[in-house]
């Protein structure tokens, strides 16, 4: 590359779909070994701005883009990945694109596998020639190491929690020897903060080694950490483009959202004083100014095991009072998102569970939803949602399904959607909920991530459910519509009662929200927590080290 050019420069780029501007006018460049942060609300043009970058299919179908684009001082103009890869941009999408019944190595290395040759395969071509696994093994495990993670090259993709194979999208791009440019959307939304620091840290040695790095995140704290300049996108321009030593994230929020950001005052409300129960490790004192009436749990887990690939729970026991928002914590691979999976019926489970004192009947999903409990997948395009489907279809269906309601007819013998019932419903929730779209007729699919998260949040909201079960709440979502959903979580927690029990990555997350907060080490709870106990208490649970401290003074008197 000639010192005179920086690695990729972009020129007044911008782009328009069907009449209405999403992109305007976008300059910036990025030059050899620089990390620089992208950062903007759900519809900033964040997605849009890559998909041209990286030559997506959807851009030049829909007439193309504005202004120039060039590499090493050159206008490229990309009209497939393929053609982007060449030139040695890699890209690692927010969603997965990874096959599951493959190794890890067979999908660092799909379409670039290593062969062992053979006269049949000069005379018939590499169709004939088999894989040189061992080659494969190493050249994967290579990447993977580069990451500092331990994963194993022969783990399938299928067993992974999701964490991993966020590590294995990675792996994958910087196995490709000409990678000089890598797009990350998101890459740490789906891990464990311990996992996102060890992230955080090969990115750097990446970009030592001359790989400049586009790193999206919702995460302010770690766009501060890793990137030297950031870049906020608003309403589909750019807004600023500053040194990160100048910017606070305070900042960097109000320039996001284009308001100062406020700040959400934290409460820990406890309904009802739950029991201590044996072997919980639990501390509770919430020390109430008047005795309560203690009733029984909204729901009693007893000896939990889930048999979730790579989300394994082994013996899992908690109760969780009426009206409480409950937070379930823990590293990546150690159990928290197969306790709501295995409560719902998702994965093979056995133990005990109590709503209000009566038995759940394990393994059978409807019997979950019979009993008037929901459920928001952290796979919300796989579990979630209906992606062909409008939004009205999304947000209504499984009340539909399961609760008879949004149907004109006699019960049994003939019945028709009700359209408008459906659409009104929807168009609720999309007010509420800050959905970006075109109104309810328009297909889950076509949305962002985060709206496609809010539309999963709706569905279970219009089941009108005693209890909610919800697993990542705010993955990929930006950092005013997480406060948003969060802040309506605690609304309706608020006004309808419902005992609400959160799954997530984020430990701050669960603190703003929750009174109190398990941690899942191996399979079983640690402990659990006020959630205004300190964040060092957490960490000890989730690295096993509680009561290590405890052990060593009493062997050392």
């Amino acid at each position: 590359m000639s010192e005179n050019y920086p690695l990729l420069r972009l020129d007044h780029v911008g782009k328009e779909f069907y009449g209405n501007r999403v992109l305007s006018d976008i300059s910036f460049d990025i030059s050899e070994g620089e990390i620089i942060g992208l950062v903007g609300e759900n519809g900033a043009g964040k997605s849009t701005l890559l998909n041209i970058l990286f030559g997506m299919p959807v851009i030049s179908s829909t007439g193309g883009y504005d202004g120039i684009i060039q590499i090493d001082g050159k206008n490229v103009h990309f009209t497939s990945p393929n053609q982007a890869l060449a030139h040695g941009i890699g890209m690692v999408h927010q969603e997965f694109s990874l096959i599951p019944g493959f190794t890890a190595a067979e999908n660092i290395l799909l379409n670039r596998e290593v062969l062992n040759g053979s006269s049949m395969s000069y005379l018939f071509s590499d169709r004939v020639s088999t894989l040189n696994r061992e080659a494969m093994h190493q050249r994967a495990s290579a990447a993977i190491h580069t990451l500092g993670v331990n994963i194993s090259p022969d783990m399938t993709v299928s067993e992974m929690p999701v964490g991993y194979k966020q590590f294995i999208e990675i792996a994958r791009e910087i196995d490709r020897k000409n990678t000089r440019l890598l797009f990350l959307d998101e890459p740490t939304a789906v891990l464990a903060e311990s996992e996102a620091e060890i992230l955080i840290t090969a990115l750097k040695k990446l970009a030592r080694s001359g790989i400049a790095i586009v790193f999206i995140s919702h995460r302010l704290s770690e766009i501060k950490e890793l990137c030297s300049r950031i870049l906020v996108l608003r309403d589909g321009g750019l807004i600023t483009d500053q040194k990160a030593e100048e910017l606070s994230t305070r900042q960097i929020a109000s320039l996001m959202v284009g308001r100062e950001s406020e700040k959400r005052a934290v409460t820990h409300d406890v309904p009802e004083t739950p029991q201590e129960t044996e072997n919980l490790n639990v501390t509770f004192d919430p020390a109430p100014a008047k005795k309560k009436k203690k009733i029984r749990p909204a729901l009693k887990v007893e000896h939990l095991w889930v048999d979730m690939p790579g989300e394994t729970v082994r013996d899992v026991s908690f109760e969780v009072m009426k009206g409480e928002i409950f937070g379930i914590g823990g590293l990546a691979g150690h159990g928290k998102l197969g306790i709501p999976n295995g409560i719902m019926g998702l994965y093979p489970s056995g133990g005990r569970v109590k709503l209000f004192g009566k038995s759940l009947t394990l393994n059978k999903p409807r019997a979950a939803l019979g009993r008037k409990m929901a459920f928001v997948s952290e796979d919300r395009r796989g579990v979630g949602l209906l992606l062909d489907e409008p939004l009205d279809w999304n947000i209504t269906f499984t009340a539909m399904q399961t609760q008879g309601r949004f149907l004109l007819g006699i019960p049994y013998i003939f019945q028709l959607r009700n359209e408008y019932a459906m659409r009104k419903e929807a168009q609720k929730f999309i007010e509420q909920l800050g959905i970006k779209c075109t109104g309810p007729q328009q297909l889950a699919g076509e949305l962002s991530g985060g709206n496609q998260q809010k539309v999963c949040l709706a569905k279970a909201f219009v089941l009108r459910p005693n209890i909610l079960l919800i697993c990542e709440p705010t993955r990929g979502i930006d950092i005013g519509a997480k406060t948003l959903v969060l802040d309506t979580l605690k609304e309706y927690n608020r006004e309808n009662g419902t005992t609400i029990i959160i799954t997530s990555s984020e430990l701050e997350e669960l603190r703003s929200v929750c009174s109190r907060v398990a941690i899942v080490d191996e399979g079983r709870i640690a402990g659990i927590l006020p959630a205004d106990s300190p964040a060092e208490d957490f960490g000890m649970l989730m690295t096993g080290q509680a009561g290590h401290d405890d052990e060593e003074a009493k062997e050392s008197a």
